[in-house]
């Protein structure tokens, strides 16, 4: 069990890594398309679909991270007036949508992303399957996450930065 939960970490460093470099990459190819294009009347013809590309990777991963850390929205000055059973049991109610919601993304984003596989990109030349293989790949971490927290395992690793959010 102890090596799964390196291995479990491990991957949910990497992916959380990636998402970390695409947003910098992301940022660093916006301000180079900004001064291009102010200083010298030049764009690369690749940057915004790569930006593009980066945004919607970086935004699916963020939905699982957002999973894993509990930082979605939530209605808790309706749900601080109810028993803790029934908090109890809403939390496994919204675990198991989660849950729907990623199998949902592993189900319709793959055969989503094998329809776009005939397409290619403009700029980049990229199969158009590229944009879209983040879906299911956002699927499954989403239904780990959702799995773990069923079965009462704890999936934050960022838990000291929310300190103040009252959970």
């Amino acid at each position: 069990m102890h090596y799964i939960r390196k291995i479990a970490l491990w991957i949910d460093t990497c992916i959380e890594s990636a998402a970390l470099i695409g947003l910098l990459t992301m940022i660093i190819i916006v301000t180079l398309q900004v001064m291009t294009r102010k200083l010298f009347d030049f764009v690369f013809f690749w940057s915004e679909e790569v930006t593009m590309l980066l945004l919607v990777w970086f935004s699916f991963m963020g939905i699982a991270i957002g999973f894993r850390e509990k930082l979605h929205l939530g209605i808790d000055s309706f749900t601080h007036k109810l028993p803790p059973a029934i908090n109890k049991a809403l939390d496994k109610i919204i675990q198991l949508v989660i849950l729907a919601f990623g199998i949902y993304l592993v189900s319709y984003g793959w055969d989503f992303t094998v329809m776009m596989h005939e397409s290619e990109l403009p700029a980049t030349g990229l199969p158009n399957s590229t944009l879209y293989a983040i879906m299911p790949i956002t699927g499954i971490m989403t239904c780990a996450y959702a799995l773990l927290q069923l079965c009462g395992i704890e999936t934050k690793r960022h838990a000291h930065l929310q300190e103040g959010d009252g959970h």
